[in-house]
């Protein structure tokens, strides 16, 4: 499992969602508002992210999903804000219109360019491009820049409007996948966890026991700075609340290793993955040697324990195997160099990594399982890192091809058959006991 990580590491919005498919007015043109001037700066700076929309290949990415229309109508749109409130609803209408776009794509409900429909690259990129129009943008009020991003950015991911339906006896799942990454080396990227959780959101399914469950999704950026910020306890907090609406089980996911998946048993408290970059360019500024604990957790174990069942889970074999990984990276207590373990800490050591790593995928297993013993909630939560995707056309002009396209489509129907196992039934354990080191 060391060299499997190391391989890891290296490889009112209808009303909004319905004015994206009406031409704009003649007089809301991109660049100008209605009865007042728009000035929009088209020299603004690009941070490290948004510099690859450079590639022509990112922008046919949105066009060939028939997301371009959010693109080329976002700035006017943006236009129309008179104030700092009219903004903050402007981009909460538009950030989930975008979401729940690329959702109905993903299921099919949504047609739209010749890309197939469970491609999570075209969300990632059009949303990457509205972000370059948000910052050109320079309106006549005083405006927080980093706030409106993140409001724009939460919606577009999923963790605005987008609450279980709380019917009685439905059991509900929450899961998280991630952003397409490693772009510098190949823009054509996707990421199978994105794709999977799109088309897993809002569905019922009939789980493995007989019982019925509702999905509900987020698609996580890798970037540091939003973990930093508390994005995942934007995410999972409200879903691990009680009431009606909470979550009978957790469940984040990212891409791992070739050929497999694994169930993460144990979550490390620290990044210890650098030099390996997120796609800002940001380090995390730990290293295996020298690994350091992520801002804004607090006091809490080294290591945590997944309470998923993973018996059940592992259970599905095909087309791809899935193991359980006890695997951890520690310092052990009283030592100074790491040790590599293939069963679990022991008493007192210093995380290095988990399972998965000392990177994001590590990262967001720990932070929403914290969050899941804070809040005292003894049920399943853990962490499954998917088969990496591979399949790309040798031709580097060429976007897709069958082998890409029927790798996305396998990894993420395993996915879901992982997950059916992973939910126990009504008025059996809630998970297993809460564990941490």
């Amino acid at each position: 499992m060391k060299r499997l990580r190391r391989a890891a590491l290296a490889a009112a919005l209808i009303g909004a969602f319905g004015a994206l498919l009406t031409p704009l007015p003649a007089h809301a043109a991109p660049g100008s508002a209605v009865g007042a001037p728009c000035r929009t700066d088209p020299a603004a700076p690009r941070d490290r992210e948004q510099a690859r929309l450079d590639d022509p290949r990112t922008a046919a990415l949105t066009e060939r999903a028939g997301l371009d229309a959010f693109v080329r109508r976002f700035p006017a749109a943006l236009c129309t804000a008179r104030d700092r409130a009219g903004a903050e609803r402007l981009l909460d209408a538009w950030g989930t219109a975008l979401w729940q776009a690329a959702v109905d794509r993903a299921q099919g409900l949504r047609p739209g360019g010749d890309l197939p429909a469970a491609d999570d690259r075209p969300l990632y990129w059009a949303r990457l491009a509205m972000t370059v129009r948000l910052d050109q943008w320079r309106p006549g009020f005083p405006v927080d820049r980093a706030a409106l991003r993140a409001r724009f950015e939460d919606a577009s991911r999923g963790l605005v409007a987008n609450e279980f339906r709380g019917t009685p006896g439905v059991r509900r799942v929450f899961v998280s996948g991630f952003d397409p990454f490693g772009l510098d080396a190949e823009p054509r990227r996707g990421n199978p966890s994105g794709s999977a959780v799109l088309r897993l959101n809002g569905k019922r399914l009939t789980m493995a026991d007989g019982t019925v469950a509702e999905f509900r999704a987020v698609v996580l950026p890798v970037r540091y700075a939003d973990f930093d910020a508390g994005i995942v306890e934007r995410a999972y907090g409200p879903r691990l609340a009680p009431g009606p609406r909470s979550a009978h089980s957790v469940t984040s996911i990212s891409q791992g290793y070739p050929g497999l998946f694994t169930l993460e048993a144990w979550a490390g408290r620290s990044r210890s993955a650098d030099p390996y970059p997120d796609n800002a360019g940001a380090l995390s500024g730990g290293t295996r040697q020298n690994p350091v604990t992520a801002p804004g957790l607090g006091a809490g174990a080294e290591f945590i324990r997944s309470t998923l069942p993973d018996g059940a889970m592992t259970a599905v074999q095909t087309p791809f195997p899935v193991r359980l990984n006890t695997a951890v990276t520690e310092i052990p207590a009283g030592g100074t160099a790491p040790v590599d373990r293939s069963d679990g800490p022991t008493p007192g050591s210093r995380a290095v990594a988990g399972g998965g790593g000392g990177y994001l995928s590590n990262e967001v297993a720990y932070r929403s399982n914290r969050l899941r013993l804070e809040r005292g909630r003894a049920l399943p939560g853990g962490h499954l890192h998917t088969p990496v995707l591979t399949g790309l056309p040798a031709d580097p002009a060429v976007l897709t091809g069958p082998e890409f396209e029927g790798n996305v489509l396998a990894i993420g129907d395993q996915v879901r058959d992982i997950l059916r196992h992973g939910v126990p039934a009504p008025g059996g354990t809630d998970g297993a006991a809460a564990a941490g080191r």
